[in-house]
């Protein structure tokens, strides 16, 4: 039986979200209802704008996170989407 593309990706969600950093970052995101600066998110979690950016990268690239970027600053928001599809209920629990 060949593996589901979906199962592969809900794996490397997991993955991603076996960091408590990066549950915090979601959590900060999901109850702040608004795009957050990894300057913001930072000083929240007492970490560097690098280290940030290092977990949002995780985030993203997984489809759980949108960045966008304006001049030189990055503002993060959470895929509601991928939220639906694949873990309907998480952001509840947080």
């Amino acid at each position: 039986m060949k593996i589901d593309k979906k199962d592969i990706q809900r794996a490397e969600i997991f993955k991603v979200l076996s960091d408590p950093n990066r549950l915090q970052m979601i959590r900060i995101l999901y109850q702040a209802h608004r795009e957050l600066t990894c300057g913001e998110v930072g000083e929240k979690l007492d970490l560097s704008k690098s280290t940030v950016s290092y977990h949002f990268k995780k985030l993203r690239k997984v489809g759980l996170t949108n960045t966008r970027k304006e001049a030189q600053i990055k503002y993060l928001s959470i895929n509601m989407d991928a939220f639906t599809e694949f873990l309907p209920f998480f952001l509840d629990t947080l």
